[in-house]
């Protein structure tokens, strides 16, 4: 009979040593099967498409403004300077390249202390195990979870080179400060790309994966300075620099550069082009897609119309406040200075918008749509209908024209009764309440004589006005009235502005584009 007793110890031991390896080898089985409709498929593994920042250009090339759901931006594994990789495994996973994925000793000692010590205690994760957390599962704390992601880890080594698996870790990870990714944790924290980072630098986002809040450099610079030179003595343990190296780089201080490029330029605009997109292609594509979008906007003519329209506003909102109290100069000054100044000034605020574009190609060079898209996001240039008047005379000249009319015919600057169908009778004035007599039709025109353009409309008819309005450009509906001359009719300013580029262009209307 068999004895297990009579064994002696060193082959009792390989004994045991065989029995719980055959054990753990019908645990790990009985696991996989127990999860298997829980964990990621080959498919899901093989085919991992992080969020990435969609950018919109201007014309030349230079920033408008970033959309994201995570700002992130993918650099390959061959733009990623190796001594950061190295950094990684040493803080991280030094077994890195002698694994499969899962590093059994670690997870050993983690179940070990999370027996003994309670659920939390301990780490084991391997950076394979990291990104199977970070990827497909949650970061709950239970031994469900530590086996769940141990079998994805190993699903991952099989799928992916170990390169691949590091250029995945380093462009998923968060590094705090919004930074999504380590090339946009080495713009965001030190204004370089990641090709660009030194050691120290390098070591000291790798520091932050370990807890970004915690090892902040913005929020925690002497923690952080910590973290970076245990980073750095781990590298030092590893073979990757040496001593020397390692105390010279202790040494120095966290220098950030947290000047960033400036984005934000035409708001209105990129707003615009943002909710083309995504209805074109959808929200979830826009956000997370990684589109990038070369528009017709020049930011520097997009600046100096910003500065010219600011203080044209400026100016008329300074003259109307100041028209209440004219009637009182006593008290104007006083009243002008005070805090009623302020409460007149919050609730009478000048609106403004302005478009640019380019008359041989109908490219949309500038957009203003308000005057501070922070508060104020409704696109004026777009979005408002507001009543063009005099700005509409010349389509009422060009219908005229195409009817046989001649600039020098004479027309009459003189008073006039309408009568409107179902409404009073009309009479129209200029705008400095006077009337000239005779003149050329040219001359009505450079002079803007409202009575001219009135009675060249009921001269021409009102339909033809519209129908040629229509074909320069103009999309509104236009009401067939008298008024029509003088720009009753609701219109937007980017359809206005694209309309009279046929005037430079001989007659033709080049479609806008953006």
């Amino acid at each position: 009979m068999f004895d297990f007793r009579t064994i002696k110890y060193p082959v009792k031991y390989y004994v045991i040593l065989g029995c719980l390896a055959v054990l753990g080898v019908v645990m790990a089985v009985s696991l996989a099967y127990a999860y298997r409709t829980e964990l990621p498929s080959i498919e899901q593994i093989y085919n991992i498409e992080p969020p990435v920042v969609t950018m919109i250009y201007d014309r030349n090339g230079k920033v408008l403004q970033k959309f994201h759901y995570e700002n992130r931006t993918l650099v390959p594994y061959n733009r990623i300077p190796a001594h950061v990789m190295q950094a990684l495994i040493a803080t991280e996973d030094d077994q890195f390249y002698k694994h499969w994925g899962v590093e059994w000793r670690g997870v050993a000692r983690a179940i070990f202390r999370n027996l003994f010590f309670g659920f939390g205690s301990g780490g084991g994760s391997t950076i394979s195990q990291q990104l199977s957390r970070m990827l497909f599962l949650n970061r709950e704390i239970s031994m469900e979870r530590k086996f769940k992601e141990a079998l994805t880890a190993l699903k991952i080594e099989r799928t992916y080179s170990k390169n691949e698996i590091l250029e995945m870790y380093l462009n998923l990870y968060y590094f705090g400060n919004s930074s999504y990714g380590i090339e946009t944790a080495a713009r965001n924290y030190f204004n370089k790309n990641a090709e660009a980072l030194t050691i120290e630098e390098g070591a000291l986002l790798v520091a932050i994966v370990n807890a970004p809040a915690r090892y902040s450099p913005i929020k925690h610079p002497e923690r952080a300075l910590q973290r970076r030179n245990y980073v750095l003595s781990r590298m030092e343990s590893e073979g990757y620099i040496n001593r020397a190296l390692c105390d010279d780089l202790k040494k120095l201080p966290i220098k950030l550069d947290l000047s960033q490029d400036a984005t934000g330029a035409a708001p209105y605009f990129t707003e615009m082009v943002r909710q083309y997109l995504t209805s074109k292609y959808g929200t979830e594509q826009f956000y997370k897609g990684g589109l990038s979008v070369y528009t017709t906007i020049d930011t520097r003519l997009q600046q100096v119309a910003e500065r010219s329209m600011q203080m044209q506003l400026d100016s008329i909102q300074t003259r109307i406040e100041r028209t209440k109290w004219l009637g009182n100069p006593e008290y104007s000054e006083v009243v002008y200075d005070s805090a009623t100044q302020k409460k007149s000034h919050q609730f009478k605020q000048i609106q403004g918008a302005f478009v640019g574009i380019d008359n041989e190609t109908g490219d949309i060079l500038t957009m203003i749509g308000g005057k501070d898209f922070g508060k104020y996001k409704f696109n004026r240039a777009v979005q408002a209908k507001r009543q063009p008047g005099s700005v509409f005379k010349p389509f009422v000249y060009t219908a005229a024209v195409m009817q046989g009319y001649h600039p020098s015919d004479i027309f009459y600057d003189t008073p006039i009764v309408l009568t409107i169908p179902g409404s009073t009778e009309w009479s129209p004035q200029n705008f400095d309440g006077e009337f000239l007599g005779a003149m050329p039709l040219r001359t009505g025109l450079a002079r803007s004589r409202n009575l001219i353009a009135i009675k060249l409309l009921q001269m021409v008819g009102a339909k033809p006005v519209i129908d040629i309005a229509y074909k320069m450009g103009i999309q509104s509906k236009l009401t067939p009235n008298p008024s029509l001359a003088i720009g009753t009719s609701e219109v937007d300013v980017l359809e206005l502005v694209s309309a009279y580029t046929c005037f430079p262009n001989g007659g033709i209307h080049v479609h806008r584009d953006s």
